[in-house]
């Protein structure tokens, strides 16, 4: 359901045929529930009380991080209180009153698949928080006081996104008549956000705005949250499974994979030119030579692409894309730009300005921070250059969006003769380190 302004203060990957969620877990039954594929689900609502949720109240996360632990402290047991007040287990479900804060896991959730059935009266309203933010829409979609919001197109949409932006409006109607229980199944990748309802495919892999600071991605992690809004509402069935990064990789390596070619084999480096020979390749990872590198390129001139791939680092790891590059010299000054490879979590890079770290056109614009896996695990990167704009999406999140031409000051009064190049190569700007890359694919944008 709707923000409520006035108070605000892996998959499976895209199977052919629909995956249920795991059948319903009653008060008596083990905390966790093994899916089609072997990954665990846990149970978040044991069907006799709250255990393992707290209340919170409707506000930007941000303002009750910033508070002292004394101020925390006392905000939690207010909102305890209120929680008391509005929300109750009964007949092994959750019921709330329509009224009071909303029910809070204690944990927060990066990457997951959740299942969750509700149930609304008449003009209900209602939604589902991930990691936060609003919101998975619940509401009824026959009201027709309700119909100028997009009510008569159903539940499941992600309405606190922008007008016209993918997932605000659901897919299809999906709602089973008022009255009766629904069931979600929402897997979340990064900020992409894929939704069932029903059975019902309603969103599809589409980017969950960040209502509190639309400049800036979703939190990484957050907690789940059942909204409150003015009509009583019962939830029942709650389960959740983390999804780890190879399977989240894996997930956003089948979304909109057509087009892609692979310009690594895995077995050697067939159509790269540069200094090949300071590089290796073993085991199907390509990464520099100990103590060598240079930038290399796949030997085909591009204009406009994305590029597709999965990184490896090593602690304090250091390496970067080459964008359009010339074929010569430093890519970060003489191509369109360098963005940077990095390992963001080392103190070695503690005081780096911030055009420096992962995901940045080096010395011109500075990426968001956080979204990186830890330290040995894969991330998968995805690279969109279209005229003089450069998007990055690290691990389902975009974490720059910039257009160079408009770049004027850069880091350390230092030129950037190449950032206005139309088309050049697309490579990696080796600095020596073992960061290790794997699935690199390309795609012209004509």
């Amino acid at each position: 359901m709707r923000c409520r302004l006035a108070t605000i203060l892996i998959l499976i990957p895209c199977l052919a045929s629909f995956v249920l969620c795991p059948s319903p877990i009653r008060a008596a039954a083990a905390p966790t529930q093994t899916d089609e594929k072997g990954g665990n689900f846990i149970t978040l609502f044991n069907g006799q009380d709250l255990a393992g949720w707290h209340g919170q109240e409707t506000a930007d996360p941000r303002k009750f991080a910033a508070l002292s632990g004394d101020e925390k402290a006392k905000q939690l047991a207010r909102d305890a209180e209120d929680l008391k007040e509005h929300w109750r287990v009964e007949n092994h479900e959750i019921v709330n009153d329509g009224q009071g804060v909303y029910l809070t896991t204690d944990k927060d959730y990066g990457d997951i698949e959740l299942c969750v059935d509700f149930k609304i009266g008449p003009k209900g309203d209602s939604g589902v928080y991930l990691r936060g933010t609003p919101q998975v829409q619940i509401w009824d979609f026959t009201e027709p006081s309700y119909a100028n919001l997009g009510a008569d197109k159903g539940s499941g949409g992600l309405w606190n996104n922008s007008p016209g932006n993918p997932g605000k409006d659901p897919l299809t109607l999906a709602d089973n008549p008022i009255g009766q229980w629904n069931s979600f199944r929402i897997i979340q990748t990064g900020a992409r956000t894929t939704i069932y309802l029903n059975g019902k495919h309603v969103v599809d892999h589409a980017i969950l705005e960040n209502y509190w600071d639309r400049a800036n991605p979703i939190p990484a992690r957050g907690p789940i949250q059942l909204q409150t809004h003015g009509s009583e509402i019962s939830w029942r069935n709650i389960k959740v499974r983390e999804i780890p990064g190879e399977e989240a990789n894996a997930i956003l390596a089948k979304h909109g994979a057509e087009g892609f070619s692979t310009i690594f084999s895995g077995q050697d480096l067939t159509g790269w030119a540069g200094p090949i020979d300071q590089y290796q390749v073993k085991d199907g990872v390509l990464m520099c030579k100990p103590e060598e590198g240079g930038t290399i390129y796949y030997n085909k001139e591009v204009t406009d692409f994305a590029a597709r791939l999965e990184f490896r680092l090593p602690p304090g790891g250091n390496n970067g894309l080459a964008i359009r590059y010339p074929g010569e010299g430093d890519t970060a000054y003489v191509g369109m730009c360098e963005l940077q490879i990095l390992d963001d979590s080392t103190t070695k890079y503690g005081k780096l300005d911030p055009r420096q770290y992962h995901g940045s056109a080096y010395g011109m614009v500075p990426a968001k921070v956080g979204y990186q896996r830890p330290v040995g695990l894969w991330n998968f990167q995805e690279v969109t250059v279209k005229g003089s704009k450069v998007k990055v999406e690290l691990n389902g999140t975009v974490i720059l969006d910039t257009d160079l031409s408009t770049v004027k000051n850069f880091m350390a009064n230092s030129a950037h003769p190449g950032k206005d190049r139309a088309s050049g190569f697309f490579g990696l700007a080796g600095h020596n380190d073992p960061v290790e890359f794997r699935n690199i694919a390309i795609k012209p944008l004509h």
